[in-house]
């Protein structure tokens, strides 16, 4: 039986131990396809995170009455009623970066982070503890989704939001914000975190026992 988790563990899980993109691969095709710029990739952050918390706390308040029989089809529904409101939202308020966005705002309907975290979590929990996965996922999210974007901008574009840093001088890495530079910029950063956590892992020591015989700890006896 598996331990239950604290309200701290709820939050903190999805930004960093459990983090959907950096750990569990999820939502790569907004990752990828968005972050090469920070406001950009902030925008769908937010939308992302308001349509995740969002649908948590619809499914977890109603997971009573939701037959299992059709659950994917009313998560599916319930999460396209909130990207039908973020959509429509970002139109009439940031009308450019809903442009650049294209399809990708209407596709968060298919982010398998939101539906997973439905069917993992929400449909499975109280309200509470499904809003705090929701806010900690979603942070999670938006936290790797603006690391994305600003090295892409930075170095293809030598700004941050807009602003030039580098000065007339600095030539832009073209490559960071066409499509490989997305696949680049995750590639560097999961090689990152590899090379961290090989870094502060426990080595493994080596146990004595009686008679010379040594083996190491997790290890067969040799």
């Amino acid at each position: 039986m598996s331990r239950r988790t604290t309200p701290q563990e709820d939050f903190i899980r999805g930004i960093w131990k459990e983090n959907p993109v950096l750990v569990q691969l999820l939502g790569l095709c907004p990752t990828l396809a968005v972050t090469g710029t920070v406001d950009n990739a902030l925008t769908m952050g937010i939308a992302t995170f308001f349509v995740l918390l969002g649908s948590s706390v619809l499914v977890a308040t109603f997971k009573s009455v939701i037959p299992k029989e059709v659950r994917i089809s009313a998560y599916i529904l319930v999460i396209a009623t909130f990207v039908t409101i973020a959509d429509n939202v970002l139109h009439a308020v940031v009308p450019e970066i809903h442009k650049s966005l294209g399809p990708f705002v209407p596709l968060i309907v298919v982010n398998c982070i939101i539906l997973g975290r439905q069917e993992a979590f929400a449909s499975k929990n109280t309200v509470g503890r499904a809003t705090l996965d929701a806010i900690g996922t979603g942070f999670g999210f938006i936290i790797t989704m603006m690391i994305m974007g600003s090295m892409r901008e930075l170095l293809g574009n030598g700004t941050w939001l807009g602003y030039p840093l580098f000065g007339a001088h600095f030539e832009p890495w073209v490559i960071m914000v066409l499509p490989p530079g997305g696949f680049f910029t995750l590639g560097f950063i999961l090689l990152g975190i590899a090379w961290w956590k090989g870094r502060t892992a426990v080595p493994v020591r080596p146990r004595r026992w009686p008679h010379g015989v040594t083996t190491e700890v997790g290890g067969s006896t040799s």
